[in-house]
């Protein structure tokens, strides 16, 4: 499953990286990639880890970026 996550009030094009970074570590996931410029993330991973791989997501991108609005 493929899925695009705004991230609203991301500030800056580190942050994105960071994001980007510790979200592929994640186990489960396929693929992830942060936009800076549209202010959205592409997640992937199989069907049966999504909502827990996207959980464990959304707590890294709060704990790296606090002021971060996440809508999946």
């Amino acid at each position: 499953m493929k899925k695009i996550i705004k991230l609203e009030g991301l500030d800056c094009g580190h942050c994105a990286t960071k994001i980007e970074d510790a979200v592929k570590k994640i186990d489960g996931v396929m693929s992830a990639s942060v936009n800076f410029l549209n202010q959205k993330m592409v997640l992937e991973a199989s069907d049966e880890t999504f909502d827990a791989v996207l959980n464990e997501a959304k707590k890294l991108i709060k704990k790296i970026e606090p002021d971060i609005s996440i809508k999946a």
